[in-house]
């Protein structure tokens, strides 16, 4: 196993920080699609956690946690919210799409939570790279995040 990329362990200190006692592994496949993780990690796909951003109708980005099985319902979220471009996720979080955390950005955050997750005991979610990734009870990451929103934001894909 590859050894840790220096913004995974960065991100590990933050969570630690946070109260999350998680050990992130960097993978030799690519985690960068939620497909990819499952298969990497051998679990569900709704396990892997899809942190997106979004930006709502003025302008402020909001990260939306969504099962990898589920699409994100971009109506249920308000009036002209949409996906994030590649710029303001970065600017927003601190990391890059692909690796984006569920908590642990540069700075806070809205985060709305899709209650489809709550199927799972544990989750796995990104770790600031496309390759790495850390195992994580959902109840504690869901108490780590300040304010976290837990609603019906998403949908099965057709």
């Amino acid at each position: 196993m590859p050894e840790l990329h220096p913004t995974a362990l960065k991100l590990a200190d933050r969570l630690r920080a946070a109260g999350l006692e998680i050990e992130p592994v960097e993978l030799e496949a690519s985690t960068r699609t939620a497909a990819d993780a499952a298969a990497a990690v051998g679990s569900e796909l709704g396990q892997i956690v899809k942190s997106v951003v979004l930006v709502d109708g003025g302008g402020t980005p909001v990260l939306c946690l969504c099962a990898g099985d589920r699409m994100i319902d971009l109506a249920s979220l308000g009036d002209g919210v949409r996906m994030a471009r590649g710029s303001e996720v970065k600017e927003a979080t601190g990391f890059a799409i692909g690796g984006v955390p569920p908590l642990g950005h540069d700075r806070p955050l809205r985060t709305v939570v899709d209650r489809s997750l709550t199927r799972f005991a544990t989750v796995w979610c990104a770790a600031g790279t496309p390759n790495a990734v850390f195992e994580v009870d959902l109840q504690q990451l869901l108490a780590a995040i300040p304010d976290a929103e837990v609603r019906d934001v998403a949908q099965e894909p057709a």
